[in-house]
């Protein structure tokens, strides 16, 4: 049979073949909930790490899709430590992979935190990204060339685009954080009471678990805001969570030691690096708010 190219690869390409990859590697993770195998790894992170069988499977989906699809893109995974260099002409194109994003709460058999996520970085650029969120069948996501971030079921193919209501302020929301607010700085714990303590929010949440779902808390407005703290940062943990946010105009900011709060540029990177001061996510509509309270 005769073999070659049937057209060009457009921006609307890329995202459907994105979005099915990760069906395909969220219907694996799924399928395997019941029945793995888990074993610790090296861990970059300040606690235990663990690998299953499932992350390993689902890796497998993305990684063999991807490079059949786009077989001149890198790709930087998770597990095994996957790094394919790009060998595209005059580009720098490559994917981020996090096969099961929330081991941990994967292996509890939890029914929340869990995902799988997929992020494109174009010279530089976060171009598109996927997170999928494993045990609720939804998918946020956003293609090359588009404003839309948009939240699709998978069971019924529903969908709708993500909109930020810049009139919601933060003391009528909730801040998510994912540690025991002990463990945070003075100025996050002062900010972190309950409005009526003097606090900036109206309440707090902790949860733990994928990251990319917790995020997603934040673009559906469940949340006014998001704490990380501070250490090791990862490409696919990042990349995807950093580029659907900043298509919905989350930003992040970090506090000095004069108390102000500063907005953050970040940049993809492909090695891990460090942060050495807690985040603040919130929708740059709220930084006047956020001021206006450290001021006081």
């Amino acid at each position: 049979m005769k073999t070659g190219t049937y057209g060009l690869m457009n921006a609307h390409a890329i995202g459907i073949i994105m979005k099915e990859v990760t069906r395909r590697a969220m219907e694996s993770v799924w399928k395997n909930r019941a029945v793995f195998e888990a074993q610790e790894k090296e861990s970059y992170k300040r606690e235990q790490d663990f690998v299953t069988t499932a992350d390993y499977a689902a890796q497998v989906i993305f990684e063999k899709s991807l490079k059949e699809c786009f077989p001149t893109f890198g790709i930087i995974g998770e597990e095994n430590s996957l790094q394919i260099a790009c060998t595209e002409p005059g580009v720098d194109a490559w994917f981020t992979v996090d096969p099961l994003d929330g081991t941990k709460a994967f292996i509890r058999r939890q029914s929340h935190g869990v995902g799988s996520m997929l992020g494109l970085v174009y010279d530089g650029v976060i171009i598109a990204a996927v997170v999928g969120d494993v045990m609720t069948h939804e998918m946020y996501y956003f293609r090359p060339e588009s404003p839309q971030v948009h939240r699709l079921n998978l069971r019924d193919d529903k969908y709708e685009s993500l909109r930020i209501n810049p009139k919601q302020t933060l003391r009528g929301q909730y801040v998510l954080l994912r540690e025991d607010p002990r463990l945070h700085s003075p100025d996050i714990q002062d900010m972190a009471q309950r409005k009526e303590d003097g606090g900036l929010f109206k309440n707090i949440e902790v949860a733990g678990g994928s990251i990319g779902t917790h995020m997603a808390r934040l673009w559906k407005s469940e949340v006014g805001a998001v704490v990380l703290q501070s250490g090791k940062q990862t490409p696919w943990d990042l990349i995807p969570v950093l580029g659907i946010s900043q298509q919905l105009g989350f930003i992040w900011m970090t506090c000095d030691s004069d108390g102000k709060w500063t907005e953050q540029e970040i940049l993809p990177q492909k090695t891990l690096f460090d942060t050495t001061t807690e985040t603040l996510i919130m929708h740059k509509s709220r930084v006047e708010e956020l001021q206006n309270w450290y001021s006081k």
